[in-house]
């Protein structure tokens, strides 16, 4: 994980976040970066997000790569376009996050004019990755 993606929240990224998707809002999504070129959000570990043993359920960790991917699509969206939407994701689920934050840093991989492509990296507050996902976005003309 690169240095850059701890520090200060976003206010504006945070706010795009919680309009454009409301569930991120009661997650509790923070983001800490957004730019066409990396879009940066976390999550709180909270036992109500977890499975039993302790762990962020993979429900969560997907919906924050799927939101921080689409933001990511939609800052690299085609002129005139006017949205995104998710038609494939592929997880790969690689270790647990079992406390402090999960963090999913998304880069497109590819922006066309009908799919967009993200990739979003998942690592604990250690930097250890935790989840890989690669995400494609049809763009709503």
């Amino acid at each position: 994980m690169d240095t850059d993606t701890i520090g200060s929240p976003d206010v504006e990224g945070t706010a795009l976040f919680h309009r454009t998707m409301p569930f991120t809002e009661r997650l509790g999504v923070e983001v800490l970066r957004h730019s066409r070129e990396r879009v940066v959000a976390r999550i709180a570990h909270d036992e109500t997000l977890c499975t039993l043993g302790g762990v962020l359920h993979g429900g969560v960790l997907m919906s924050l790569a799927d939101a921080t991917a689409a933001v990511c699509a939609y800052l690299n969206l085609p002129e005139g376009a006017q949205g995104t939407t998710t038609i494939e994701s592929r997880t790969s689920f690689l270790r647990a996050v079992r406390e402090g934050h999960a963090t999913a840093s998304a880069r497109p991989l590819h922006a066309g004019g009908r799919v967009i492509v993200v990739e979003t990296e998942i690592h604990d507050d250690t930097g250890r990755l935790a989840a890989k996902v690669t995400q494609s976005q049809a763009v709503l003309a």
